[in-house]
This record gives structure tokens, sequence and C-alpha cells, in this order.
């Protein structure tokens, strides 16, 4: 007997044998065109409501625990899609994520800049949708997804321009109880605890549904579990007792004339808040109505006028620093004769004056730079406000303040994870985070930033300092509690006790090890897909 298959006239075609599902088209319903229209569109509307959660996950909402559901909801999305459907459904749950995250972006410069952004980051997530879809069909796939969206995160991180890794799942956990493993291993292990959770509650779903074998059920279940279990066991790794003694530390917020992107035409006047709040702490030491400081922190920018080349400037900060008679940081805009301007930290000595300077290493594309001026311009004049680019600086900057390691980490650096532990490995005892959020006005933005620094506080073990010029200014303990915290738009002066600590978590010491583990693991699950598709078209 021939072992050829025949068919009818007008028959569908054979299919060969040993072809899989994935290859043949079982998804083929989730494209549009193919299949159902319906159900492609239900698909969409899931995954965009899937994106919305994971959004009303983040601060300032303490909604954190929706984050593992709005993941099995986008895991029911993707599984068993094919690669352009995953690419499509993961766009639009990044739009319906995304578009209200970052709307802080077009506060002051209109819708322009915020829905470029956001079109640009849902791609990302967008090609992480489309991994995950691929790898769905893996055994333990709720692993290797979870990797994936790790590795989705990390290019989001470092591309283009340098990156931006706002929206990290890790950044909607500082109240959750996955938080722990940030000490572990940093911020990619927290979101792959929490993707992992959420992919293997819709395993867990999945596989209920269709009375599977025990080793399904244990693997599905296992991938709930072992993320849940790894936070639990990581606790003790969380502490905020006093190692190396404790140190007490002010904070000074002085507010601006106004809000938005004019917030600095005035520059003369922010710096005489910040003196003016500082000369008062001074009165309110000495007569007693709170315990004298062993160093300050003013924010970044606190002084837009370069106390090098202006002498008013210098004198001001002179005056403030004497009254106080402690070391403060200072944060300056320098203006050097040639070359980009500098965001810099000076650390400013009652008696010797200005001596060490830190100078910001991640500056912010199209804020304190413009990358392709002359094509961005044709879209947004108001690139032009930047009229002189930033440049970065290179090295970690830690001061020695009143025999302190205080670390400087300025504003949008602490959303880069090797930006704080290069700073913490250099010696930081105590990490800072000056900032300024008055372009942003009244916008989630200084929630979402003070929610990462309570991340990195975990993380790294450290009390961390949020000195803000217009607010939320905050002290943040070591386990991540906020000790302290200002209102908005309102001039004040935190003063709290600190603990300092020297000890290196995991996190610290192993560095992006954990990253890049998951990342052969997103590579392992991608290649192992690509291998089961070859053999799938060969011919039996």
């Amino acid at each position: 007997m021939s072992t050829s298959v025949t068919r009818a006239a007008g028959s569908e075609p054979a299919r060969p044998v040993g072809r899989t599902a994935a290859a043949t088209g079982t998804a083929a319903a989730a494209v549009p065109g193919k299949g159902s229209r319906k159900e492609f569109w239900a698909r969409a509307g899931l995954a965009a409501l899937a994106g919305v959660l994971l959004y009303l996950s983040f601060p300032p909402r303490p909604l954190w625990w929706l984050a593992p559901f709005a993941l099995a909801l986008l895991a029911g999305c993707l599984h068993g899609r094919r690669a352009r459907a995953g690419f499509a459904l993961g766009f639009l749950a990044g739009l319906g994520y995304l578009l209200p995250l970052l709307s802080w972006t077009g506060e002051e410069v209109g819708p322009v800049p915020w829905l470029a952004l956001t079109a640009l980051e849902a791609a990302f997530i967008g090609l992480t949708g489309l991994g995950i879809a691929l790898v769905s069909r893996l055994p333990a796939w709720p692993f290797f997804a979870a990797a994936v969206w790790v590795a989705g995160e990390a290019l989001r991180a470092r591309a283009p321009f340098g990156g931006f890794p706002w929206g990290k799942l890790a950044f909607g956990q500082a109240d959750g109880v996955f938080t722990p493993l940030a000490a572990l291993g940093g911020t990619p292990l927290l979101s792959f605890a929490v993707a992992l959770c959420g992919f293997g509650l819709y395993e867990v779903l999945r596989v209920a549904r269709s009375h599977p074998r025990r080793a399904t059920a244990a693997l599905a279940a296992l991938a709930v579990a072992v993320p849940v279990g790894a936070s639990l066991a990581a606790r003790p790794l969380v502490s905020d007792a006093a190692e190396d003694g404790t140190v007490v530390a002010a904070l000074i917020q002085g507010n601006v004339p106004r809000l938005g992107l004019d917030f600095n035409s005035q520059r003369r006047q922010v710096l005489d808040n910040h003196v003016a709040r500082t000369v008062q702490l001074a009165e309110d030491v000495k007569a007693g109505r709170v315990p004298k400081p062993d160093f300050v922190v003013w924010p970044e920018n606190s002084s837009d006028l370069d106390p090098y080349a202006e002498p008013d400037a210098r004198a001001a900060i002179d005056r403030a620093v004497k009254a106080i008679g402690v070391p403060v940081a200072i944060g300056a805009v320098v203006a050097p004769e040639t070359g980009p301007l500098r965001n810099t930290m000076i650390l400013w000595d009652p008696v010797k004056g200005p001596t060490e300077t830190y100078d910001k290493r991640k500056i912010q594309p199209f804020g304190e730079r413009i990358p392709m001026r002359s094509f961005v311009r044709l879209f947004s004049s108001d690139v032009d406000r930047v009229r002189r680019d930033f440049g970065p600086g290179k090295d970690p900057g830690v001061f020695d303040m009143a025999g302190s390691g205080v670390g400087m980490v300025t504003c949008f650096e602490a959303a880069f994870d090797d930006a704080v532990r290069s700073t913490v490995r250099a010696g930081a005892q105590v990490i800072t985070v000056p900032s300024n959020n008055a372009t942003f006005g009244r916008s989630q933005m200084t929630y979402q930033q003070l929610a990462m620094d309570r991340v990195r506080a975990v993380e790294h073990s450290r009390t961390v300092l949020v000195p803000v010029t217009s607010g939320v200014s905050a002290v943040i303990r070591p386990d991540g509690s906020v000790v302290a915290q200002t209102k908005m738009f309102t001039a004040d002066a935190l003063v709290a006790e600190i603990p300092l600590r020297s000890t290196r978590t995991p996190a610290t010491v192993v560095g992006p090890l954990p990253e890049y583990a998951l990342l052969v693991l997103a590579a392992a699950g991608l290649g192992w897909t690509a291998a089961r598709r070859i053999r799938a078209r060969r011919p039996a």
C-alpha cells in the first residue's frame, strides 16, 4: 500500500504529518481576518483592561495586589496566540498601562511628547507580548513568560537614548508582599516574582478547567507558590537596625514661586526660598524646637544660579550654611564656559565653603538634553526651552558629611539599577535622592518616584532621603517605611534621626547577575520554541 496521502478534488489540502498546532494556525482566530473577529476584539479589550489594572496597582493607590491579577488577565489573552497577535495584544496592554501612568510627561508640554513616549514604550511591551505568546506552549511556560517580561523591562531600561525604566513592575510593589525579594536579587527578581505569580494564577485556572495530570497541576501551583514562598523567606534580609549608629539628617523643601516649566524663570526666588527655610531651621534649632542636624540636604535645582559664577548666589548659600553650622549638600546648575551644563550636587562646608561635587550621570533625554533636536522641533517648539544640553558625570558621588557616607542619586537616576547600586558599593551608608518635580505640577509623578525610592531602600538596606523642591519630600527607613513626609508645594523642613548601615544585601553584592540569569532563561524559552517550530515543519 502506498504511504502517500491522497485527497479528493476540491478538498482541503492534507496537513504534513507531525505538524504542531502552533505551526498550523490554531491561533488564527486571534488575527483579524482569520477566524472570529469578535474573538480578537474581545481579547483586545481584555488586554487593554489588563494594562489599566496594572496602572491602578501603582501609587498613590495602595493596590499593589492588582498587578498579579492584571498579568493573569493578560496571560489569558496571550496564551496560545501567534506572534503577530501577541505583539498587537501586548501593545494594547501597554497603552492601557502607560497612557495614564505617564500622563505627567505631558503636564506642561501638551499631548505630543506624552503620546510619543507612550507609543514607544508600549511597542516594547508589544515585543514582550510577542515573546510571551511564543513561549506559552512550552511546559512550565509561566517561568519562561515571566523571564520574557523581565527581558522586556531590561530592554526598556537601556534603549533608546539610554533607556526609560519608569513603570517597572517592581516599582509598584513598595507595599507588597513580594518586596523583600528586592534585597535578594534587585528589581529584576522582584518584577519576575510578580509576573510569575500572575502567569501562574492564569495557569492554575486553565489547568483546573481541563482536568490536568498531576504533574501539570503541580507545575501550575508551583508558579504561584514559588514567588510567594521566596518572598516570605527573604523577609529576614529587610532590616533597619542601626549597624553604624545613628545621625540626625535634615531635608529642606523651599518650594517654588510657580508651577510648570516656568518655575525656574525666577531662579533667584527658588534659591532664596531654600536659604530662608534653612535659616528658619537654624532658628528652630537654636530655640530647641527641633534637634540640631548632623547634615542637611537641599533638592536638585535648589540653586539654578551657578554659585561658582554668581557671587550673589554664593553669598546667599554661604549665609544659610553658616547659619545652620553643618555640612549642606546643594543642588545647583553649573555652567562651564565651554561644554555642556552640569546638574551638580555640591558639598558646602560652613567653614571651607564648596568642596566636593557630584555630577548627575543619567541625563534625562528630552528634558535635560534634546536628541535629534531639529527633528523633534517639527513636533514641539518646547524643545528650545532647553537651550543648552546637560552633560553626564562619570563617577558615583558619596559625600563625607559629619563622618557619614551620604550617597548622591539625583532624581531620574533612582530609576536605574546600576546608578543606585554603584553609589552603595562606593561606600554610601545613606542614600539621598535630591529631586525637582515642580515641572510636573500636582501629578502622580512624585508619588510614583517616592514608591521607587522605597523599593531602593529595601533593595540596598539603606535609609533613603528624598528632598524635593516642591514635594513630596520624605525620609524612608531601610525597611521601606516612610517615617516623615511633606505636603506638595509647601515650604518645609524634615528633621529625623536615621540609622547608618554598611552591610551589603545580596542584591548589592551580585549586581546585575539575577537579571542576566533571567535573560538567559528567556532566551532558552524562545530558543526552545524556535527549535520546536523547526522540527514541526520537517516532513514526517
